[in-house]
């Protein structure tokens, strides 16, 4: 069976943090599709998929709200859909021994996958290097705007950014 996702160049931020959350997440996309070839039980691989997404956006929510972002905004927007999509994989296995959604959701996350990296993901490591934030220690070297962003991260509006 071949990957479904490669990581790449392409996918590279230079954002250390988020590289190295975004090669873990195309090593579990690639590792469910391989417990579900192997015809085995596939939960624990969703699980640990699910469990790494939800801690990978998390991280990004915490740098978000640290660098001014509002609450709302489209780039959290997309990652809540994201775990409400996953949650109703896990429901559809658990609850209605559907597999189907798990076997199709590895190949939707490895095309939603550099997009959102492109998008929205480098838009927000562009902000964090505008302000100065230092994801580990939470410290910024410039003054944050007292507009709230509402956008994905640029000087965009979604709509601009969802294109």
């Amino acid at each position: 069976m071949s990957a479904l996702l490669t990581w790449s160049d392409s996918l590279v931020l230079n954002q250390p943090q988020l590289d190295a959350t975004h090669q873990e997440m195309v090593d579990l996309i690639n590792g469910l599709a391989a417990a579900l070839a192997a015809g085995g039980d596939a939960m624990p691989a969703f699980q640990a998929l699910l469990d790494h997404t939800e801690a990978h956006f998390a991280m990004e929510e915490r740098w978000m709200a640290d660098t001014g972002f509002a609450p709302e905004n489209c780039h959290s927007s997309q990652h809540q859909m994201v775990l409400n999509v996953l949650h109703e994989v896990k429901r559809h296995a658990l609850e209605l021994n559907d597999l189907e959604p798990m076997r199709i959701i590895g190949g939707e996350l490895a095309q939603w996958l550099p997009a959102h990296a492109e998008m929205m993901d480098a838009a927000l490591v562009f902000h964090m290097g505008e302000v100065g934030y230092d994801p580990v220690t939470g410290h910024k070297a410039k003054p944050l705007s007292e507009v709230a962003i509402s956008s994905c991260g640029s000087a965009g509006s979604c709509s601009d950014e969802a294109r």
